[in-house]
């Protein structure tokens, strides 16, 4: 098994997998997303779900992976303390390249946008329990959504 470290997120190390969404201040411009929401079929229609999840504790074993072949996906927290985001290149196998795996906290008060076809973990929080507002593409396929497993597990530690 191996190893991966969780290190602070910041927009350079998290911009080959997407988008940073940070809270603006009182008197900042919104944030805009329109470009940045992918929506790949003529078929799929906007889903806005709200989701709430228990923190898992660290070290994290991850046996998985997702992704949205054809959506974006993006996650605004609206309670929580922090997030773990879980990301991986795509390997020459089309699966997740697990050589690549990037571990990121992510504060509760900064949202995330996955590019389409992203591969991710599924949504955790870390100290505390989280919600989350989760806009996705979807039009009812199998298609929606892809999970893998993972050649090996990996461990997430602080």
């Amino acid at each position: 098994m191996a190893e991966i470290r969780i290190e602070p997120v910041t927009l350079e190390a998290f911009a080959p997998f997407g988008q940073l969404l940070p809270a603006p201040e009182t008197g900042q411009a919104r944030v805009e997303l329109i470009e940045e929401l992918q929506n790949l079929r003529a078929t799929a229609k906007p889903r806005l779900s709200l989701a709430a999840v228990a923190p898992k504790p660290l070290p994290l074993k991850v046996t998985e992976m997702e992704r949205h072949v054809f959506s974006s996906q993006a996650f605004v927290p609206y309670d929580g303390d922090g997030y773990l985001v879980l990301v991986a290149p795509h390997g020459p196998d089309d699966r997740p390249d697990i050589s690549g795996l990037k571990a990121f906290r992510v504060p509760g008060n900064m949202g995330i946008n996955y590019r389409a076809n992203t591969w991710h973990h599924p949504l955790t929080a870390l100290d505390s329990p989280a919600r989350f507002v989760v806009l996705t593409f979807v039009d009812g396929t199998e298609s929606d959504e892809q999970f893998v497993p993972l050649p090996d597990t990996m461990i997430i530690g602080p």
